[in-house]
């Protein structure tokens, strides 16, 4: 899903039915389970961020999975983790019961604490009587060798999936897949998002990076007020538009949508994929929606699930090449310069995002979850 087309991974036509049972077992350790699955997900073209929401990995492990499977075949990617400091030498029933423990709340136990360390589940272990010593750095490697990672997470927003999910994905996914067809024929697809509350930070100069040294900057900073951005998202080129807006609300997102269609007279319609936000919503965003008899059609993504708008893909494309790493004196020195930089990233940067979550496989991720 982000922007970047992520490279093609091949599977050995043999390898295939044994990843497939892997992926399915629930029995086997649940590294291999979560490995065969990254590499079919990947083989098969599914986005890398909805890989690694669903396997609750950074995406930069799916490429290391891949590139284990790669450069060691099936043998590799099956491998277990490798050890650091030798074999703790302890048996599989005491590694099982620790890793069950610390699969378990810690208020399980009687714990006020919000969630387990490894030096907390060392002292738990000894004094449920798993075992009569452990160290800390043990605990650690025996939950390495299953992938198991209780000190981290990360937040996540669970999309609504009922039917009502599957009616708005796959309005929104016909779009996408017909989005050259559409333009040939005068009708645009096009995405919208906003990033809001854009901070307008000033800075001491940057010490940029020589040979032995990393670019520095100063952490110290004076805040000058935020900044709302509205982007336009032309699929079928990749191409965007931009404004910096005062107020995140109805009244400003119908302005510009009214901007838009007056830029752009020429289309006989546009196909436009927002997201459920109250001003995309509002009485007043409907009501001049429904005044240009059809010009705009309306397509919604899913309740949480605003990852079906490549405007979000577009956002952090153009966040990372223009709004990181930088510093400006004042709110209107920010908004110059994002008026001067998305015609820059139209010319250096776009391009249409490879997007390769069809209907076909939403449906077959919709039935598995469903069921």
């Amino acid at each position: 899903m982000r922007g970047r087309k992520p490279r093609s991974l091949r599977i050995v036509p043999h390898d295939a039915p044994i990843l497939q049972e892997i992926a399915r077992s629930r029995s086997l350790p649940w590294y291999q389970v979560q490995r065969a699955r990254i590499v079919l997900g990947v083989a098969a073209g599914e986005p890398i961020q909805l890989l690694a929401v669903q396997t609750q990995h950074d995406p930069s492990t799916i490429w290391r999975v891949c590139r284990r499977y790669e450069g060691s075949g099936l043998s590799g990617l099956l491998a277990p983790p490798q050890r650091t400091g030798g074999s703790p030498g302890f048996p599989p029933l005491q590694r099982a019961q620790i890793v069950r423990l610390a699969c378990l709340e810690p208020i399980a136990k009687g714990l006020h604490i919000t969630h387990w360390t490894s030096k907390d589940l060392a002292r738990q272990a000894v004094e449920d009587g798993i075992i009569p010593s452990i160290s800390d750095r043990t605990v650690r490697v025996i939950l390495n060798e299953v992938d198991l990672q209780p000190h981290r997470t990360r937040y996540w927003r669970t999309a609504r999936v009922d039917p009502e999910f599957k009616r708005r994905a796959e309005k929104v996914l016909w779009c996408y897949a017909n989005a050259d067809r559409l333009a040939r024929r005068g009708y645009w697809v096009v995405c919208a998002d906003e990033k809001p509350n854009c901070q307008v930070l000033e800075r001491p100069p940057i010490r940029r990076s020589i040979p032995g040294s990393i670019e520095q900057q100063e952490f110290e900073y004076t805040r000058h007020g935020t900044v709302n951005i509205l982007a336009f998202l032309i699929v079928h080129s990749g191409r965007m538009e931009a404004s910096c807006i005062e107020t995140k609300n109805a009244k400003t997102y119908v302005d510009e949508l009214a901007g838009f269609r007056r830029r752009h007279r020429h289309l006989r319609g546009v196909y436009l994929i927002h997201d459920g936000d109250p001003s995309h919503t509002a009485a007043a965003t409907e009501v001049y929606l429904d005044d240009c008899h059809g010009w705009w059609k309306r397509r919604f993504t899913p309740v949480h699930a605003s990852w079906l708008d490549q405007a979000e893909i577009l956002l952090n494309a153009f966040s990372y090449h223009y709004l990181k790493r930088t510093s400006w004196r004042s709110r209107e020195e920010f908004i110059e310069h994002v008026e001067h930089a998305w015609p820059e990233y139209n010319r250096l940067y776009a391009h249409p995002f490879e997007w390769t979550w069809t209907n076909h496989k939403m449906r077959q991720w919709y039935a598995n979850h469903v069921t």
